[in-house]
């Protein structure tokens, strides 16, 4: 069995018989396993509420190559990190045939690299923020010496002497390593959902820096929704997100982050193929300013597997 792929296959579902049995990955095996757990019972939740047949699987307790056997029509991917958002999943899945949610194979596996995404993304006219590829110790210097201070690598580098400890603990969990300009102005994210730009979420954390803590912990971080932006500035965020999508063959909805410069020029971060569903979570946040609720939100996202059928060969 292998699945056929369409772009124009996706349909909007009216009764919840036509999705089948669905499979809600969530758990797995990555440091984001915590995440994908609140996220994923968050999901099946809501797709029970809604009358659809779903039930949730732990990869790293189930055997995925089973769940067509086991009479499930497609996969709601809640999977965050290495092992699940990469294209690995989405892979096993293709081999079996069962049809899944969001980016495919490609997609999935470019949005996790983020270097990539961006050399991609500035092909296409995504401007990012300036980077140095870190080889070894030896490329430290030419980054401090092209990008300045502050940058970051992983964490903010502030002083010369940081530089050394930053990329060695890059390193350590990351083949690929690489510094930034720092950027000081404003974060924004942006949501997509079925090629449609939902409203950006300007944020503003606490302690100046988005991280981890800042995402699923802290209960200071401030979202402004809507933005602040001219109608002229949020189409222009808008396009940008979807070319983003596009540079790397994202698919089905995801979100992409920015982060102005001194001018006010929106910088590429990074994009997420599989977004947080949590209740500090983005997407379900921008869905509801456009006026879509999480139950909604999760069955609308569950409509993208239709762009794959499974297809049993001749």
């Amino acid at each position: 069995m292998k699945l056929s792929h369409d772009r124009n296959r996706l349909r909007r579902i009216t009764d919840p018989r036509q999705f089948g049995k669905v499979a809600v990955l969530y758990g797995g095996s990555s440091t984001e396993r915590e995440i994908s757990l609140v996220s994923g019972s968050a999901v099946l939740a809501a797709l029970l509420r809604r009358g659809i047949d779903a039930t949730g699987i732990d990869p790293r307790d189930a055997s995925l190559a089973q769940l067509p056997a086991q009479g499930y029509a497609r996969a709601f991917i809640a999977l965050h990190g290495p092992g699940g958002e990469d294209g690995t999943v989405q892979g096993l899945l293709e081999m079996t045939g069962l049809p899944y949610t969001g980016s495919g194979v490609l997609g999935s596996a470019l949005g996790m690299d983020k270097l990539r995404t961006k050399r991609l993304a500035a092909a296409l006219g995504v401007a990012t923020a300036d980077s140095f590829v870190l080889r070894s110790v030896g490329d430290c210097a030419p980054a401090l010496e092209r990008l300045g201070l502050p940058l970051i690598v992983m964490t903010k580098v502030t002083g010369a002497a940081e530089m050394e400890p930053a990329y060695r603990a890059a390193a350590a969990v990351d083949d690929t390593v690489f510094a930034e300009k720092w950027i000081t102005g404003a974060e924004y994210t942006v949501a997509v959902l079925h090629r449609r730009v939902l409203p950006a979420i300007r944020i503003e954390a606490a302690n100046a820096f988005y991280d981890y803590e800042a995402k699923y912990h802290r209960n200071d971080t401030r979202y402004h929704c809507p933005a602040g932006l001219s109608a002229q500035a949020e189409a222009h965020l808008a396009s940008l997100a979807l070319a983003a999508f596009d540079a790397v063959g994202a698919e089905g909805w995801g979100r992409a982050d920015f982060m102005a410069d001194h001018t006010g020029r929106p910088l590429l971060l990074e994009i997420n193929t599989v977004p947080g569903m949590t209740d500090h979570s983005l997407v379900p946040m921008a869905a509801r300013a456009a006026g879509i609720d999480f139950d909604e939100l999760c069955w609308q996202v569950l409509e993208t597997s239709f762009v794959r059928a499974a297809r049993v060969p001749p």
